[in-house]
């Protein structure tokens, strides 16, 4: 399959920089095919990162210690996740399989593709990388804190990424599948990243309180894992299954 490609690349996993993780989604991107699923939304989280790394050059955060280190570790789960698919695909977490399994497949547009895997990664991932990132930094998952207003600062930087990449999704598409791209709209229109990324630090309070007792954080962390690749599946429907006949 054509993500086979990315078995060696993947070796460079897991990285340890901001600058790291965009080498290797550089490398990504220039592994994959360009009818590759995966590669649309590697190219939106590679400009996110990159965005982001930008902000953080500027000084943009009280903490930006905090900010640097939930990006890579961040990063990593999409680099352990994409080569547990490649070694084992029963192992890989529900919340990415749409996305990797549906790869190849042809009639979806390339924002399903890219919200497929921000579903995935920002609605499971996230809140475990948060809840990591602040053990190993001796912090604590507190709404009120000055982590969480960076947190809440990368907001409109996401969101103006999203919006430059989504159109960019759209260039040299032909105006009469006007009707078609209306269709993938309406799957994809109820998605919000800043929702699903509000959700996500509440996911990882929760987290937070019952890390100590493995047997409740697994199942919390697989129960989310399964909702979100439920959402997913919807998110990468093939619109002309939804045209009338």
């Amino acid at each position: 399959m054509a993500l086979a490609a990315l078995t060696p690349v993947l070796l460079a996993a897991p990285v340890a920089s901001i600058d790291h993780v965009i080498g290797l989604m550089s490398s990504i991107d220039e592994s994959l095919a360009s009818g590759d699923g995966v590669a649309w939304f590697n190219k939106l989280y590679r400009r996110v990162t990159e965005r982001v790394a930008v902000a953080l050059s500027a000084g943009t955060f009280e903490n930006p210690a905090f900010i640097d280190r939930l990006d890579v570790v961040f990063a990593n789960l999409y680099f352990e996740a994409m080569q547990t698919f490649l070694i084992n695909r029963d192992a890989v977490p529900r919340a990415w399989s749409p996305l990797f399994d549906g790869n190849e497949e042809k009639g979806l547009a390339p924002v399903q593709f890219a919200l497929a895997g921000m579903n995935a990664h920002i609605n499971r991932d996230l809140m475990v990388a948060i809840v990591r990132v602040c053990e190993e930094m001796n912090l604590v998952v507190d709404g009120n804190s000055a982590e969480k207003r960076d947190f809440d600062l990368l907001n409109p930087i996401l969101n103006a990424v999203e919006t430059e990449v989504r159109a960019s999704f759209l260039d040299g598409i032909l105006e009469d599948l006007d009707r078609w791209l209306g269709q993938v709209d309406d799957i994809v229109s109820n998605w919000s990243l800043v929702e699903a990324r509000s959700a996500a630090w509440h996911h990882a309070e929760n987290l937070w309180r019952i890390r100590n007792i493995d047997f409740i954080e697994e199942a919390y962390i697989d129960g989310l894992d399964g909702l979100v690749g439920f959402a997913g599946r919807g998110l990468m429907l093939r619109a002309p299954r939804l045209l009338p006949s």
